[in-house]
């Protein structure tokens, strides 16, 4: 949908009190700057604005969002307005918490928007939102990797990946759901790009210094998350596992502390936590490996023996297949922060 006639684009920004006021205004400031800031900077001639962008709300009224951000809509559902593009920005919300029941009115507009033609994009927790519509039903989606469990419990029949950093819910691209919580920006220049110009969005992503997220989400996921259940017996053989992870057998050794038979053992652990007991020894082992790459210059090799592998090549492919990079590539992408907040 490019625009060739100078004709400016329509795009409606969805808020609501529990809307991240970051997000929000960031989209809202990117998009407009379209066609005009790199030209500035450069001393040529603008182009003009290729969107005209607004805020819709369930009411229309004045409201704060997440950290007291004010926000004032241009647009109530009520008014029904067309519109080409519906961006359903990151929502504050925790792990566990889901939209059922709310805002009804507001699941209806971007149903029906969707059945006009627009163009619906979410960004890291705004897919809840669209999941509640149910437009992502059998489809792929993505979203912040903390809401993978909100997702298989609330939202079953949503394919949810937690890797990458745009998920396309089928191949005309009409549903685009975004990653983690600064894949906002990816969501922007993958907007512009398609609506606008390829050129115009690496122009913006300049300006901005907005990073492409081509490795994903996978490097920055935490493997090891605290799953509530109430299987005391899992429990303690997750206290013994963080504690005796890197020893060598480890597994045999954890079925024998918990004294129950290894097949109920490994059902009752997948059941409790989501993950098998090799899975979460394997996910242990590939955290700490992450804190030593962050923290020092220890060879690779080292670091899969301290962590249990004494083979140190299959060390290596299981680090790359949890995390999306090797371990070299790792330390050369977080290390630099550590250094830098060390200053």
């Amino acid at each position: 949908m490019n625009n060739p006639n100078s004709t400016q684009i329509d795009a409606v920004i969805v808020a609501v009190p529990e809307t991240a006021g970051s997000a929000l205004y960031g989209m809202l400031d990117v998009l407009l700057s379209a066609g005009n800031i790199w030209q500035t900077l450069v001393r040529t001639e603008s182009v003009g604005a290729p969107f005209r962008v607004r805020i819709i709300s369930p009411t229309g009224a004045p409201f704060s969002c997440g950290n007291g951000v004010p926000v004032h809509p241009d647009l109530s559902v009520e008014e029904d307005p067309e519109t080409e593009i519906v961006i359903l920005p990151e929502l504050w919300l925790g792990p566990d918490e889901h939209l059922r029941g709310r805002y009804p009115e507001l699941m209806d507009w971007i149903r029906h928007q969707h059945e006009r033609g627009a163009s619906i994009y979410s960004a890291c927790s705004g897919a809840v939102m669209l999941a509640e519509t149910g437009l992502l039903d059998k489809c792929e989606a993505t979203s912040h990797w903390g809401y993978q469990d909100l997702f298989r419990k609330y939202y079953p029949d949503v394919r949810f990946r937690p890797e990458p950093n745009l998920a396309f819910a089928d191949s005309s691209g009409q549903i685009v759901t975004a990653g983690g919580t600064t894949s906002w920006h990816d969501l922007a220049i993958h907007i512009i790009s398609r609506h606008c110009s390829p050129g115009e969005a690496l122009r913006i992503a300049k300006v901005y210094l907005l990073k492409w997220h081509g490795e994903g989400q996978l490097p920055y996921e935490t493997l090891v998350r605290n799953n509530p259940h109430a299987d005391s017996v899992v429990h303690a053989c997750e206290k013994w596992l963080e504690e005796h992870y890197t020893e060598q057998g480890a597994i045999p050794r954890v079925v024998k502390f918990a004294n129950i038979p290894e097949r109920t053992l490994k059902r009752r652990f997948k059941v409790a936590t989501g993950s098998s007991l090799i899975e979460r020894t394997q996910d242990l082992r590939v955290e700490e490996a992450k804190r030593l790459l962050e923290a020092g210059t220890m060879p690779v090799d080292e670091i899969s023996f301290d962590v249990g592998y004494e083979d140190a090549s299959f060390f290596r492919r299981l680090f790359k297949r949890r995390t999306g990079l090797t371990p070299s590539q790792y330390r050369r992408m977080f290390k630099p922060i550590l250094v830098a907040s060390a200053q």
